[in-house]
């Protein structure tokens, strides 16, 4: 029962937020908390897994529909790459507890809401006019290393809020959705290494420290992953027959509400 369940989290999850380039692990953690029982840290990796599993399914959409910009991909990469790493440190040693871990995850859904949510018309423009913007690595990058590390911290690899600040910027949905998803496939494969390697190397003394096991719930994140492998290229493909508005505006609402939900846990 519990694999059948994941399978349809991980798909409806997926299936709503590939259009805008999120994987949908932005939103798996009180699913898991909650819903699986999954304890922290355990949840960081677990989602990086969703992640890796479900992001192939997206990508080979966008890829048959010609939706690539080389450039964003690059800038993207360059910083949030090295920044999940750096992430997966600081979860398991510095910020184990689950009072500071929604803190920090309501520190980056809010914000994301906030974006989603501003009025802007939605962009016309498609990848090329991305192009000469993403080429400016030494202002993107120091960004993608925040937001990686942040990333790592949360087990969202670093696209899924790099998409959300970049269409909330007013760029095109259609440019960024397939490379802030790459982005987080690829982040999400380094912190998923990163956490088994510290898994492996940590003591017991150090486990305890992180509160719980390190390493990720491979059968868990193996089904939301399948499952959202389906959910997101079924995202994929009905992404250019969505309004980019009511993408937008639903993803925001669903960070807010998320993020807010959190300070008042954390307050009770």
């Amino acid at each position: 029962m519990t694999v059948v369940l994941a399978l349809l989290v991980g798909f409806g999850v997926a299936a709503l937020t590939a259009p805008v380039g999120v994987s949908g692990a932005v939103f798996l953690l009180p699913v898991q908390l909650s819903g699986f029982g999954v304890p922290n840290p355990r949840v960081t990796p677990t989602n990086l897994l969703y992640n890796v599993v479900s992001g192939p399914g997206a990508l080979l959409r966008y890829r048959r529909q010609q939706q690539w910009d080389v450039a964003l991909v690059r800038a993207l990469l360059a910083g949030s790459l090295p920044g999940v790493a750096v992430g997966a440190v600081l979860r398991v040693f510095v910020l184990p507890g689950a009072d500071a871990f929604r803190l920090v995850a309501a520190a980056v859904l809010v914000p994301t809401g906030l974006v989603l949510l501003r009025r802007r018309s939605p962009s016309a423009r498609g990848p090329d006019d991305v192009r000469p913007w993403a080429r400016r690595t030494s202002r993107v990058a120091p960004l993608a290393f925040v937001v990686g590390t942040v990333g790592g911290v949360y087990g969202i690899g670093g696209g899924s809020v790099l998409g959300p600040l970049l269409v909330g910027a007013g760029l095109s949905v259609r440019a960024v959705a397939p490379a802030a998803l790459l982005s987080t496939f690829v982040t999400s494969v380094a912190g998923v290494v990163s956490f088994a390697v510290i898994g492996a190397l940590a003591s017991e003394s150090a486990a305890a420290t992180a509160g719980g096991p390190i390493a990720p719930d491979w059968g868990l994140g193996l089904a939301l992953g399948l499952g959202g492998l389906v959910g997101g290229y079924v995202g994929a493909r009905l992404q250019p027959r969505v309004p980019e508005t009511l993408l937008r505006v639903g993803l925001g609402v669903l960070a807010l509400a998320v993020g807010v939900g959190y300070v008042v846990q954390t307050a009770s």
